[in-house]
């Protein structure tokens, strides 16, 4: 890969950052010497989320192994207080956020690789469905990026500057294959856009970064692995890219793809390939 970015002197933090794509974000940012404060509801001193082992601490070790300074916050993004109570905390602790990312997702839980929770498959039709999972994939996507971008903005806006980025999936090609799916990943790219209409003028830049077929965790334990085109590395490295951007903001309110940032900055994912952006379908 090329030589990380230099980002010593910016503070991160990534909720949703136990495992997946927030683990591989942090660990990037972490490569670039930046202090990142990692966030989410699995940790060594309490519950895990869908029994899983990953936690925040690991991940604040791996910052620190990266080169990084980690932190670790036990939080729940689902819950407004919460949230505020966080971004209290890292202000007090660290004076300001120059980075923030929202990589909460838990549409997956419970998902076997064949069906969710209700029994319902992957793209079952949804008139042979029930709605009620829906408001599970909207609270623990779209609403947690919302709750981190109302809580982070007025340092932001008071700082006249800032990077507010929202892990998705762009929807803008075609139809993602599930509904409840498709809807939280386009509200989340909606959200990016309406964020960057309102902080753009005072200085913030929002937008939205699209991964490809990641080899997260899950993927690997549902046997998926072989059909992942990237790590959760290449985000990471794609988002330190933009961090280190002195013109991101012309980016603002854009669903932007890890292959293409991989094309443009010249970064590569962990085993040195810089795999092309990712499409759905044939």
């Amino acid at each position: 890969m090329s030589r990380p970015p230099d980002l010593r002197t910016k503070v991160c933090l990534v909720a949703g950052a136990s495992r997946g794509v927030g683990r591989g974000i942090a660990r990037a940012l972490g490569e670039a010497g930046a202090t990142v404060v990692v966030t989410a509801r699995s940790s060594e001193a309490g519950p895990r989320t869908d029994g899983r082992r990953e936690t925040i601490e690991d991940t604040a070790r791996i910052v620190d192994a990266a080169g990084g300074r980690g932190h670790h916050y036990l939080c729940d993004h689902t819950s407004e207080r919460a949230v505020d109570t966080l971004v209290h905390w890292a202000l007090r602790r660290f004076g300001r956020i120059d980075v923030a990312v929202s990589s909460v997702w838990g549409g997956g839980e419970g998902y076997d690789g064949e069906r969710y929770p209700d029994g319902a498959a992957w793209g079952t039709p949804f008139w042979r469905r029930s709605a009620e999972p829906f408001s599970e994939f909207f609270g623990s996507g779209p609403y947690p990026g919302l709750l981190l971008a109302r809580a982070v903005a007025p340092a932001m806006v008071a700082a006249k500057a800032g990077l507010l980025a929202f892990i998705s999936f762009d929807t803008a090609p075609g139809y993602l294959g599930d509904v409840f799916y498709d809807l939280a990943k386009a509200t989340t790219n909606r959200l990016a856009f309406a964020c960057a209409q309102e902080l753009s003028p005072h200085g913030v830049t929002a937008l939205a970064l699209s991964p490809g077929f990641v080899r997260t965790e899950r993927v690997l334990d549902l046997g998926h692995g072989d059909l992942a085109t990237e790590s959760p590395l290449y985000a990471g490295r794609a988002l330190a890219a933009l961090a280190a951007d002195p013109d991101v903001a012309a980016q603002a309110g854009q669903v932007l793809h890890a292959g293409d940032l991989a094309a443009r900055y010249g970064f590569t994912d962990a085993d040195g390939t810089q795999p092309a952006r990712f499409h759905i379908g044939p």
